[in-house]
């Protein structure tokens, strides 16, 4: 087997901002693993938020080369579980490895990943397409530029409700509304009732992750679910978030893959919890894998190819009545700049 890695520079179409930062470039890592003529891709974007660069990412893959490269391992399981105690600083890393390993492992058995984990793509949930934090103006104009069924409306700011209520008026289309943290348990249940009739389906992680008090107000008084995304990173923030939230929101990034991420989407089954998974503005490298594993899920945001100015793969292409995955086996993302 033999691993590489390769930093690209994701220019985005518009700026994206919501409650604690803004971007115009996202930087994403691409992990290659080659072996026998075959070949799997695996992408993790950065984060400042969470201390995650390009830098710190390549250096715990090159951590991670020996065992990946001459280590006994078949299965991507076996990769994670091989590099755990190397990755516990930096998942973002891992997800990237283990989304190429998944690649290459069922491209060696001949079948798509969603065919290996016996799902139908039909039951794909339709994916939100997001609108980050701007003036309403600029907000407006983004959704006239993307006529979508379904957005997913960043807040986090003092206007929050001004904001809906305007958007509201250039649309039918359900909202879906992310406040990052930004907002108190007050707010939130103040703001949930109004919220609800004006078509907004869900609210995601209004609290900061470490109000548990406040959300347990919120997730006993407000008008809408409301579905954890800072509160649920790994696998054991999922039986925390249970009675707090009522469903949780995977990133394959910050959970370290796809491997943990299946587990994750399990656990919170067998809790009654819903299910999501989101992304982090990857390429189609890595929103091809999100659609692959996507049936299982309730609710998915897969959307971050479609933010970039020029995407630098090719993979999943998805409309707002259809999902078409490429020809090849695996993920089968393939890259093209």
């Amino acid at each position: 087997m033999k691993l590489s890695f390769f930093i690209r520079d994701l220019e985005l179409k518009h700026t994206f901002t919501i409650a604690h930062q803004s971007r115009d470039v996202q930087d994403t890592v691409i992990v290659k693993l080659e072996h026998e003529g075959l070949y799997g891709l695996g992408e993790t974007t950065t984060n400042p938020f969470y201390g995650m660069t390009q830098e710190n990412i390549c250096e715990s893959l090159e951590n991670a080369r020996d065992l990946v490269e001459n280590g006994k391992w078949e299965t991507p399981q076996e990769l994670w579980e091989l590099c755990k105690s190397i990755f516990e600083v930096n998942p973002f890393a891992q997800c990237a490895l283990d989304m190429a390993a998944w690649d290459i492992f069922t491209k060696k058995k001949g079948r798509k990943l969603y065919e290996y984990l016996n799902l139908n793509p039909k039951d794909i949930p339709l994916t939100n397409f997001t609108i980050g934090i701007d003036s309403v103006e600029k907000m407006v104009e983004k959704m006239k530029e993307v006529d979508w069924p379904l957005y997913k409306i960043k807040l986090g700011t003092p206007h929050d409700m001004e904001i809906i209520r305007e958007l509201r008026k250039h649309t039918d289309s359900p909202f879906r509304i992310d406040a990052n943290c930004a907002w108190t348990a007050e707010q939130a249940i103040l703001f949930s009732e109004e919220l609800k009739r004006l078509n907004v389906e869900f609210m995601e992680q209004p609290l900061g992750k470490d109000d548990l008090e406040g959300m347990k107000e919120v997730y006993k008084y407000s008008k809408l679910p409301v579905i954890a995304d800072e509160s649920c990173i790994v696998e054991s923030d999922v039986k925390k978030c249970h009675g707090l939230f009522h469903g949780i929101n995977v990133k394959l990034v910050k959970a370290g893959g796809i491997t943990p991420g299946l587990r994750m989407i399990a656990e919170a089954k067998k809790l009654g919890m819903k299910t999501m998974v989101g992304c982090m503005t990857e390429s189609s490298v890595g929103i091809t894998a999100i659609a692959h594993i996507a049936p299982l899920l309730d609710y998915v945001d897969m959307d971050g190819a479609m933010l970039l100015k020029k995407d630098i793969a090719r993979g999943v292409v998805i409309t707002s009545d259809s999902i078409v995955f490429p020809d090849g086996n695996g993920i089968g993302a393939e890259m093209v700049g």
